[in-house]
């Protein structure tokens, strides 16, 4: 990953307006020679302008020490360098300070006019040097010797540094845009992985709960009655009593062993970390259920149950729903109010659900309690109700000792809610409990 803005800056930080210290080294190295040039210089020029020499060379020395100030102030640098042209001085000075006003982020015609005006002034004083040399004889050449020279040093002391700071500053911003992009990309990159990573635990954590709900709703029903039908044998065994009832607790047994493995699984899918806080049978504790092993059998369990009943539950199959629950005791009453339609088949398969849960929290929790199924098929929904009186004997809702996880009310809920519906449940005044569910006829 590249480094950010906040970080670059943190790690390239030099003294007072240096960027970083080899900056600052470098122009001071620029700015000592500079100074020495112009001493140097400053002895003909102390001379030809009638000054004392120390005078001269203290001036050029200060002169050229201005380019210390470079990338603080370009501008400046480069009128001091105009400045001192007239007086041949500070050559380097001139070229450092237009190729750093080139290179800086100032407007493009400011750094033109500065150009422009270094430019004309050392042509105008080469051509002066020049024509002073002609006429006293130093260069024996033809009229056209001063222009060229003039020109030509004017371009060559000018265009080379300016052309050099504008493809340097350009490279620079382009080199910083590309920066600039590269940590908004990394920041998008990481906001983009947090919200993966979140819609990954979200997208595990509606698995978790729809494999609870699907293994809830294919096994706890057929178990439960399993259980109700062994606790029945044991009451009404005649023939071979002692065979009878061995058995039909053996039956009870396996059907207890069942619903509470079948809890500690929905336990393990429901808890955020894949683990069962409980302990499993003894003291040794219960191991995390792989999530794909148990995504396998719920699959496999539910396949099994649509080749037994096609494509699933449907409405057409409470009353074989309500007569197996009657088979078992219950004395159970369903009644259909409205026109019967067809409905999609998730709606089908939740109200079908929804009854069966209930009618399996009746047998658990008020065994041979009246209860009442109503099915009303209505304009734009259809609303499901099913309500149990209080237990005909104390204590009879427990001979059976079905385990519960808690799991059944929730389920339902997740389902009608999943569809648009509204689900509500809770005791009745009777003593009893109703459960009542309102889904959209188009799922």
């Amino acid at each position: 990953m590249t480094t950010t803005g906040e970080d670059h800056t943190e790690a390239s930080a030099g003294p007072w307006w240096w960027a970083r210290w080899r900056s600052a080294v470098l122009d001071g190295a620029l700015a000592l020679v500079s100074s020495v040039e112009c001493a140097t210089e400053g002895f003909p020029f102390a001379g030809a302008a009638g000054v004392p020499v120390p005078a001269g060379m203290l001036f050029g020395a200060v002169a050229g020490s201005v380019l210390l100030f470079r990338r603080r102030w370009p501008i400046a640098v480069v009128l001091v360098s105009i400045a001192i042209t007239p007086a041949q001085m500070g050559f380097l000075m001139g070229l450092v300070g237009l190729y750093t006003l080139a290179a800086s982020e100032l407007p493009r015609r400011i750094i033109g006019a500065l150009a422009g005006m270094s430019m004309v002034g050392m042509l105008i004083v080469t051509y002066v040097r020049a024509h002073q040399g002609m006429v006293r004889g130093d260069v024996a050449l033809g009229d056209w010797f001063v222009p060229f020279v003039s020109i030509t040093t004017s371009l060559g002391m000018t265009a080379p540094p300016v052309l050099l700071g504008l493809y340097v500053g350009a490279r620079r911003r382009l080199m910083e845009s590309l920066r600039e992009r590269a940590d908004s990309l990394e920041r998008e990159l990481q906001l983009l992985a947090e919200r993966a990573e979140e819609r990954a635990q979200w997208a595990r954590n509606e698995e978790r709960t729809r494999i609870a709900r699907e293994m809830h709703d294919v096994v706890a029903h057929r178990v439960s009655l399993m259980v109700v039908h062994a606790a029945a044998l044991q009451a009404v065994a005649r023939k071979d009593p002692e065979k009878a009832v061995k058995n039909a607790s053996l039956v009870g047994d396996m059907g207890r062993q069942a619903l509470t493995e079948l809890r500690e699984m929905l336990g393990v899918l429901r808890a955020g970390d894949g683990s069962v806080r409980g302990a499993g049978y003894g003291s040794a504790p219960v191991q995390a259920v792989p999530l794909a092993a148990v995504g396998a059998a719920a699959a496999a369990a539910a396949s099994r149950v649509a080749e037994e009943e096609s494509e699933g539950p449907c409405l057409d199959d409470l009353d074989e729903l309500v007569g197996q629950s009657a088979a078992a005791g219950m004395v159970v009453d369903l009644s259909v109010e409205g026109e019967t339609r067809v409905y999609a088949a998730m709606v089908e398969q939740t109200a079908y659900r929804v009854v069966q849960e209930a009618l399996t929290n009746v047998h658990k929790h008020a065994a041979g309690a009246k209860t009442r199924v109503r099915l009303a098929h209505r304009g734009a929904e259809i609303a499901m109700q099913v309500e149990n009186g209080p237990p005909p004997e104390p204590g009879a809702a427990s001979d059976a000792r079905l385990p519960s996880g808690g799991n059944g009310l929730l389920g339902m809920k997740e389902r009608v809610v999943g569809l648009g519906g509204v689900f509500v449940s809770g005791p009745t005044d009777a003593g009893g409990f109703r459960v009542s569910a309102v889904i959209p006829a188009g799922g």
